[in-house]
């Protein structure tokens, strides 16, 4: 090449480039943008807003228990991490207040953490979340089967109403304290005992000992022990009430009135459930079956407030005809409320923490993950010091049930369990008798409900 050919290509070019940077001068002042690389090759997601407005998400608790802390570490924290402009806010209405009242006044929650999705639905205040899933490509197969396929029985039409945040899996808690004060061995750490051993169990630890009455094993009441067995109260397609018609609850309610019958058990006015605060903070119940949820975050904010005392985990027992069953799997769902202005949002946060990573934050933090992958199961309680040399092993011990499908006026008539079981141990009736009586009041709340529809 010549050099004035040489002098001719340097001119043209440096024309070209004076020209391009001319135009994007031109651009700018016009408020205009070149367009930008596509999603596919910057990594991001397909359909994640390319506005970084600040977005504040409201988000709202009914039925699981999930403390302030466990709030900002596992849900607020990771997903502000992934995306800087939504914040999660918690809306804590007054006690008493239901979930009905919340979304039909004040501030209507964007996002929400339930177990049954059926107030929500009578609402009519459930989002379907297919689409959101087909536009995030959201991979449904990784989550547990045993979680999700629960979940989809709430959508009548195919509606996807939720989605898995974790498993609530139950676990046998007991004061070791109590134990030794008695020479008791301590339940295996390996090993599933049946309901009926522990049962035995607790008998031995049932006394009085300078002035405090110990209580050896608290079994709950007949609601409670359903699930060991993923028994309905109710027809699930016909609302027809079965307490009196399957044999299952009657030998739920025997069992309950075998416990409470053990002398000793029954304390001041009556009381026959000890419930948590009894376990952790009177420390007067040796064995007690609760979920995670219910008592590890609890325990963990009373260690960090000074105040700790020997107890360890066991391996959930059930009834001598399922070992090897766990209980069933309670599930905590995140719900998107169909009148949230941030759907696209709340469905990212929700994407944001069913990743592995968020998932193994989880597990760190004692809850089981929903998502299939036995790695996370490994880290399981690590990040929190109250489980410190604790049986965490003993969670996995059990295959978990997939819950029994719920009807929706289920949560309105359990009340009547509740009745009958007071019937029998408060008022002496008889369990047969008790249970027709359940019986009939439920016919009659659900045809009320029905009529009401």
């Amino acid at each position: 090449m010549n050099r004035r050919t040489l002098n001719h290509t340097l001119i043209r070019t440096c024309l070209l480039l004076l020209s391009l940077a001319l135009f994007l001068s031109a651009c700018a002042s016009a408020g205009t943008v070149p367009e930008t690389p596509s999603a596919a090759a910057t990594g991001e997601s397909a359909g994640t807003p390319s506005s970084a407005e600040p977005v504040k998400l409201l988000f709202y608790v009914n039925g699981p228990t999930l403390t302030n802390t466990e709030f900002r570490t596992l849900i607020a924290e990771p997903v502000k991490k992934k995306y800087p402009h939504i914040t999660l806010e918690r809306i804590e209405p007054p006690t008493g207040v239901t979930i009905e009242e919340v979304f039909t006044s004040g501030p209507i929650p964007d996002l929400s953490l339930i177990i049954n999705p059926h107030p929500l639905l009578r609402l009519k205040a459930v989002e379907d979340l297919r689409p959101w899933i087909q536009k995030h490509k959201f991979d449904e197969s990784r989550l547990k089967p045993v979680l999700y396929d629960h979940i989809k029985e709430f959508g009548k039409n195919g509606e996807i109403v939720a989605i898995p945040f974790n498993a609530n899996q139950a676990i046998l808690y007991y004061n070791k304290d109590i134990f030794d004060k008695f020479g008791v061995e301590y339940p295996p750490a390996d090993k599933q005992l049946s309901l009926e051993e522990v049962l035995e169990l607790g008998k031995h630890l049932t006394r009085s000992d300078n002035g405090v009455d110990y209580i050896g094993y608290d079994p709950g009441g007949p609601l409670d022990l359903s699930r060991n067995v993923a028994l309905p109260v109710i027809d699930s397609d016909s609302g027809a009430p079965l307490l009196s018609q399957n044999p299952e609850w009657t030998r739920l309610f025997q069992f309950a009135k075998t416990a409470y019958e053990v002398p000793g058990y029954i304390g001041p006015n009556n009381q026959y459930v000890y419930g948590r605060d009894a376990f952790m903070k009177d420390r007067k119940v040796a064995l007690r079956v609760a979920n995670l949820a219910n008592m590890v975050g609890p325990l963990e904010e009373l260690r960090q407030q000074g105040t700790e005392f020997n107890w360890d985990l066991a391996p959930i027992p059930n009834f001598s005809d399922k070992q090897g069953k766990a209980r069933e799997a309670q599930v905590h769902s995140f719900v998107i409320s169909n009148k949230s202005e941030h759907k696209e949002e709340a469905f990212l946060a929700i994407k944001e923490i069913l990743t592995d990573e968020v998932q193994g934050l989880l597990s760190r933090n004692a809850r089981v993950p929903a998502v299939i992958n036995p790695a996370l199961e490994e880290e399981f309680g690590k990040d929190i010091p109250v489980l410190k040399d604790k049986n965490v092993r003993s969670v996995f011990i059990g295959e978990q049930q997939k819950t029994h499908r719920i009807h929706e006026y289920e949560d309105q008539v359990s009340k009547w369990v509740t009745e009958a079981t007071k019937d029998v141990v408060v008022g002496g009736m008889d369990i047969n008798t008790a249970l027709r009586k359940a019986d009939e009041n439920i016919a009659r709340d659900v045809e009320r409900l029905k009529k009401n529809e």
